[in-house]
């Protein structure tokens, strides 16, 4: 599946944050109507006050869905968009574009670290998320307190605390989670 347009490549933590997975099926021949379309309810979204990002992302096999991704701070700010005159009026100006939605997901928070990029699927029950994510957690705390304690004792504990909590949600979004639900998918999708 290729990326057509992207303004955020983070993964958020369970912070609040908010992102939508939107799978729209497009009739063939339809296509280029669809992505005028797509671009621009997303680059209007993107204008509202804390809107964090978006993404359209192509079928992955010809007469596939295509995929539209909103994030936002957090719950408020994903309601005030849909609720917005802004939304209803792109939605009201569709007709002629001959596509279809066919499935809709919010992730909030650690969800999205084992959401399925380009699928709706949803995201394991929290209780394997939890599990899962104290497993990551576990070596990098370990590790971190070992190489960087002797390091930063002297340091206020605010600092210190703030130290590690950089490296260890860095290190969580970029090595431990992705290799963690990789590591686990067939157990963290069992029953889905």
């Amino acid at each position: 599946m290729a990326i057509i347009d992207t303004s955020e490549q983070t993964v958020p933590a369970d912070n609040g944050e908010v992102s939508l997975l939107i799978a729209r099926q497009v009739d063939p021949g339809h296509e280029e109507n669809f992505e005028a379309w797509a671009h621009g309810i997303l680059e209007t979204a993107a204008a509202f006050p804390d809107h964090l990002g978006y993404g359209l992302f192509r079928p992955a096999v010809e007469g596939g869905p295509w995929f539209l991704v909103h994030r936002f701070r957090n719950q408020a700010a994903f309601q005030r968009w849909q609720d917005s005159a802004e939304r209803a009026a792109w939605f009201s100006n569709c007709l002629g574009h001959h596509h279809t939605e066919i499935a809709r997901r919010e992730l909030h928070g650690m969800e999205t670290w084992f959401a399925k990029p380009g699928t709706a699927r949803p995201a394991p029950p929290r209780w394997k998320m939890a599990i899962s994510s104290g497993l990551a957690i576990f070596p990098i705390s370990l590790a971190g307190n070992a190489l960087l304690g002797p390091y930063l004792v002297n340091l206020h504990f605010v600092l210190r605390t703030a130290a590690f909590a950089v490296v260890f949600s860095t290190l969580m979004t970029y090595v431990a989670m992705p290799a963690i639900s990789k590591l686990l998918r067939p157990w963290l999708t069992r029953g889905q």
